[in-house]
C-alpha cells in the first residue's frame, strides 16, 4: 500500500494536517472587522499597514461584545496588534489550542484574487510507510481502481452551489483545502454552516488553530484559467462573496491526536464552521446567497451497502492547480487506519492536495443528495481517497454549533 498524507495545500513549505473526534471541540472568534490598506500574497507583507475599520456595511460603529473582550485579554491578544501582523506569530507557547481559543477576526481584503489563487501549490513531501495502514487492523477492502477527476460543468454554481474553496494561513504559508454548505437544522432554509475537514481548521497534537479561515463560495465561478485569473476582480473569484468563520468546532480527538502524517485522527476527521460575510449582512444567509445547502446523513449505510458516492473539490497539488472545480464517482470500499476506530470510506479518485474537506455525497433510497463524509486522506502518488464515516461523534460537533446560533 502506498504512503499517504492528509489533502491539504500550501503556498510554500509545508502544510495541514487531518484529524479526529468524539468529544465535542469548539472555538470562539472575534467578530472585528479591519481593513487591510496593503495586502498581497506574500504572507510577509499581506495585511502589512492595516488600519481598524471597526464597522460594518452600514458604517456604524461594531461593537465588540464585552465577554469576547475579557476572553481576548485573558489570552494576552491585543487587536490592534494582531491586525497589525500579530497573527504572525507562530510561537508554540502562544499557538491556540483549546475550545476557547479559536480567534479568527475579520480582516477585510486580506483574501484578494492573488492571495486567493496563490494558495495552491502542494505539500509533496509528507506521508508515512505503507506499515502505518497495515492490512490486519481491520476491515480493508483491495485498493480501489483510480477513478480520473472531471472537471465540474461551468457555472460551477449552476452544477455545485454548495461547493466552495476554503483559505487559510498557518505557521507554514498560506494553505488552501475544499468545504461545503450544509443545512442548518436550528435555521430552516438560512444556514450559515459550511462543513470541511478538520484539518483544515486546527493543526492537531502539533499545533493549535488555524487563522484567517474564510470561505469562498463558488470559487472561480467561470472556471476561467489561472493565467486568465491574474487579471481577475474579487467578483470573479468570489462572486457570492468571502465568508469568514466566526465560530469552528472539531473533534477533540483530533486536537488531541491529529497528526501531519499517516492515519492518526483520520476516522474522525470533519469540522463544522459558522460563517458570516465580510462585507456585512445584507439580511440573507450563505444558504440563501447561494440558493442552496445540503442535508447531513449521519445514518449512512455501510460502507458496502453504499453503491455510489461523489467527491468534488479543489485540487490544487500537480496536475491540477487549484483554480477549477473537480469530481469523482465512485462505489466506495472499505479502508480501515486503527482496528477500534469506525471503518473509512475510500473511492478511487485522482484529486490532490486542495481537495481536501471536500463533500462526499451520495443519493439516498428517497432519491435525495445529503452529505455523507469528505476528503480526508490520500496516498501520496494519488489515486484514491478516503474519508470518514459520520456517525455519532460527527452528529455531535453538527448538533452544537446549530444550536450555539439557533434564530440567529
Amino acid at each position: 500500500m502506498p504512503s499517504i498524507r492528509p489533502l491539504f495545500a500550501v503556498r510554500r513549505g509545508r502544510g495541514a494536517r487531518r484529524r479526529t473526534s468524539p468529544v465535542v471541540v469548539v472555538g470562539l472568534t472575534a467578530a472585528l472587522a479591519l481593513t487591510v490598506t496593503a495586502c498581497n500574497g506574500d504572507e510577509d507583507t499581506a495585511n502589512a499597514g492595516a488600519t481598524a475599520s471597526a464597522s460594518q456595511s452600514g458604517g456604524d460603529k461594531l461593537q465588540i461584545p464585552d465577554n469576547i473582550k475579557d476572553k481576548l485579554k485573558e489570552r494576552g491578544f491585543d487587536i490592534d496588534k494582531w491586525k497589525n501582523g500579530a497573527w504572525k506569530n507562530w510561537d508554540r507557547d502562544d499557538w491556540l489550542r483549546e475550545a476557547d481559543e479559536f480567534i479568527n477576526p475579520i480582516i477585510a481584503g486580506l483574501w484578494d484574487p492573488d492571495r486567493m489563487r496563490e494558495a495552491d501549490d502542494p505539500d509533496e513531501d509528507k506521508g508515512v510507510d505503507e506499515n502505518d495502514l497495515s492490512g490486519d487492523q481491520g476491515v480493508t477492502d483491495p485498493t480501489p481502481a483510480s477513478v480520473a477527476a472531471k472537471g465540474v460543468q461551468t457555472a460551477y454554481h449552476d452544477n455545485a452551489p454548495e461547493a466552495g474553496k476554503l483559505l487559510f494561513d498557518a505557521p507554514e504559508g498560506t494553505m488552501v483545502c475544499s468545504a461545503t454548505v450544509v443545512e442548518d437544522p436550528a435555521n430552516p432554509g438560512k444556514s450559515n454552516l459550511v462543513w470541511t475537514a478538520g484539518h483544515c481548521v486546527h493543526a492537531g497534537k502539533s499545533g493549535g488553530w488555524y487563522r484567517n479561515i474564510a470561505f469562498v463560495p463558488s470559487y472561480n465561478d467561470a472556471g476561467k484559467s489561472a493565467a486568465e485569473l491574474e487579471n481577475a476582480t474579487k467578483e470573479d473569484v468570489a462572486p457570492y462573496g468571502v465568508w469568514w468563520s466566526d465560530w469552528a468546532q472539531t473533534s477533540d480527538q483530533w486536537i488531541e491526536q491529529g497528526g501531519a502524517t499517516g492515519g492518526d485522527g483520520a476516522p474522525y476527521d470533519f469540522a463544522v464552521l459558522h460563517v458570516t460575510p465580510e462585507k456585512g449582512s445584507d439580511g440573507k444567509s450563505l444558504e440563501e446567497t447561494v440558493g442552496s445547502a445540503l442535508p447531513v446523513n449521519f445514518n449512512a449505510p455501510a460502507v458496502g451497502k453504499v453503491s455510489s458516492i461523489t467527491a468534488t473539490g479543489y485540487p490544487a497539488a500537480a496536475p491540477f492547480d487549484g483554480q477549477k472545480l473537480y469530481q469523482c464517482t465512485d462505489k466506495p470500499g472499505r479502508l480501515s487506519v486503527v482496528e477500534s476506530d469506525p471503518t473509512m470510506y475510500r473511492i478511487g479518485c485522482t484529486m490532490t492536495g486542495g481537495s481536501s474537506g471536500g463533500g462526499w455525497v451520495a443519493t439516498g433510497s428517497d432519491g435525495k443528495r445529503a452529505l455523507v463524509s469528505n476528503t480526508s486522506i490520500g496516498p501520496v502518488t494519488t489515486g484514491w481517497l478516503a474519508g470518514p464515516h459520520l456517525g455519532t461523534e460527527a452528529k455531535g460537533v453538527y448538533d452544537s454549533v446549530s444550536k450555539k446560533f439557533a434564530g440567529q
